[in-house]
C-alpha cells in the first residue's frame, strides 16, 4: 500500500471556532489507510487534544508549512487559501466551505489550482449518512440551545411538588423540526418542559408527537407539505404564511421558551417571530435563535449577544457546536473520516470520487470554478 499521501489538518483560524477537523481516533484510522498524517501544532488545543495525543497516534506535529506537499488539507471552517500555497498542485480541500457567504474564497481556491469539497453539500442519501456534518452537528447545536436557554431562565424546567407548593413546568416550543428541532425537543422533555413544535412539513408531525411533544400545525391551507430538496423546508405559499403567522402568534404568547431552527440552504434565514410577537411573550421568557449566524429567525437577535426586547432574552450563538468542542470535534472528524475511506481505492493510495458524490460536493477543479449553483 502507497504511503505516499499526505493529509495536513490545519488549526482553525476563525473567531470563536474551537474545533478540530482530526481526533487522534481519526488520525490512527486514516494512518492504517496509508496516509501520513501532519497535524498543526495546537490544532487540538480548543477540544481539550494534545499534540502529544495526536503524536502518539501516528500523526507528525508541524508548527509552520503544515500544508507542505499535502494532497489533502482538513479544515472545519475554509482555511485561508494563502495557508494552502506550499500543498500539492490539485490537492483538494475537505471543510465546511460556506461557499455561499465565502464566495471571494471559493474563488481564490480555483485560481490556486486547488479542488475545493463543500462538505455541506453532501447530498441527503442513505450512503452519504455517516458523511453528513450538517447533521453531526445540528443534533449537538439543538441540545445546546436548549440548556443555554435553560440556563438563562429564571425557573425551573420540571414540574415540582414540593411542602411549599407547585412549581409548573417550563413551555418549550421549538419552530423548525430537522435534526437540531427534534434534538431540541428530546432534551426539552428529558428535563421535564412541557414541549410543543411546528414546521412546514407536514411529515415532521408524527416525529414530534413519538418524542412526546404536541404538534402545531396550520391545517386546510395550500402549501403545507412544504418539502424541499433533500429534506430542508422550501418557502410556503402566501395563504400558508399568512396562517402560520397567526398560529404561531396565539401560541407564542404563551411560551416561556422558544428555540427557532429554520434555515433555507444558500439563502437568508426566514423571519420567524417579529418583535410584535415578542411583545406578546411574559418577562423573563427567552428565545434562543439557532439560525441567527445566516440573518436569523427572530427579529432584532444578533449573533454571540444576549438582547433583551420587551423584557424577553434572546440569544443566538453564530457556532454554537463550537460551545461544546470536543464532541462536535470527535463528529465532525469521523464525518470526514466516512468520507474518505468510503472512497478509498487501495491501488492509488488515495480517495477517489465517484459521480454522484464527487458532484455534489466539488466547488473548484482545474483551475475553475465548476459547481452548478456557483456558476453564472
Amino acid at each position: 500500500m502507497s504511503q505516499d499521501i499526505t493529509i495536513a489538518v490545519l488549526a482553525e483560524r476563525a473567531m470563536g471556532e474551537s474545533r478540530v477537523a482530526a481526533t487522534p481516533e481519526t488520525v490512527r484510522k486514516l494512518a492504517g489507510l496509508g496516509a501520513r498524517l501532519v497535524v498543526e501544532s495546537g490544532a487540538g488545543k480548543g477540544a481539550g487534544i494534545s499534540d502529544e495525543d495526536y503524536h502518539a497516534a501516528g500523526a507528525v506535529i508541524a508548527s509552520a508549512d503544515v500544508a507542505a506537499g499535502a494532497q489533502i488539507v482538513l479544515g472545519v471552517q475554509g482555511p485561508d487559501p494563502a495557508l494552502l500555497a506550499s500543498a500539492a498542485s490539485g490537492a483538494w480541500v475537505v471543510a465546511s466551505l460556506d461557499p455561499f457567504g465565502q464566495r471571494g474564497r471559493v474563488d481564490a481556491y480555483a485560481a490556486a489550482g486547488l479542488e475545493a469539497l463543500a462538505m455541506e453539500f453532501m447530498p441527503r442519501i442513505t450512503r452519504a449518512q455517516s458523511m453528513d456534518i450538517l447533521s453531526s452537528q445540528a443534533n449537538l447545536a439543538g441540545y445546546k440551545a436548549v440548556l443555554v436557554a435553560a440556563n438563562l431562565y429564571g425557573r425551573a424546567f420540571p414540574m415540582m411538588m414540593t411542602a411549599a407548593g407547585t412549581v409548573s413546568a417550563a413551555k418549550v416550543f421549538v419552530m423548525g423540526v430537522g435534526v437540531a428541532g427534534l434534538q431540541a425537543i428530546a432534551t426539552a422533555r428529558r428535563l421535564g418542559a412541557q414541549v410543543s413544535a411546528t414546521d412546514v412539513r407536514s411529515a415532521t408531525k408524527e416525529q414530534i408527537q413519538s418524542l412526546g411533544a404536541k404538534p402545531i400545525f396550520v391545517e386546510n391551507v395550500a402549501g403545507i407539505e412544504g418539502e424541499g430538496a433533500g429534506g430542508y423546508a422550501t418557502e410556503m405559499s402566501p395563504e400558508y404564511q399568512k396562517a402560520q403567522a397567526e398560529l404561531v402568534s396565539s401560541h407564542i404568547a404563551k411560551q416561556d421558551i422558544v428555540i427557532t431552527t429554520a434555515l433555507i440552504p444558500g439563502r437568508a434565514a426566514p423571519r420567524l417571530i417579529t418583535d410584535a410577537q415578542i411583545a406578546t411573550m411574559r418577562p423573563g421568557s427567552v428565545i434562543y435563535d439557532l439560525a441567527v449566524a445566516q440573518g436569523g429567525n427572530v427579529e432584532g437577535s444578533l449573533p454571540d449577544q444576549v438582547v433583551e426586547r420587551h423584557g424577553v432574552k434572546i440569544v443566538g450563538y453564530a457556532n454554537t457546536p463550537a460551545l461544546l468542542p470536543a464532541d462536535a470535534s470527535a463528529l465532525f472528524s469521523r464525518n470526514l473520516f466516512n468520507f474518505l475511506s468510503a472512497f478509498w481505492d487501495k491501488e492509488q493510495g488515495r480517495p477517489v470520487l465517484d459521480e454522484e458524490i464527487g458532484n455534489a460536493i466539488r466547488l473548484t477543479q482545474g483551475g475553475q470554478v465548476v459547481h452548478e449553483r456557483l456558476k453564472g
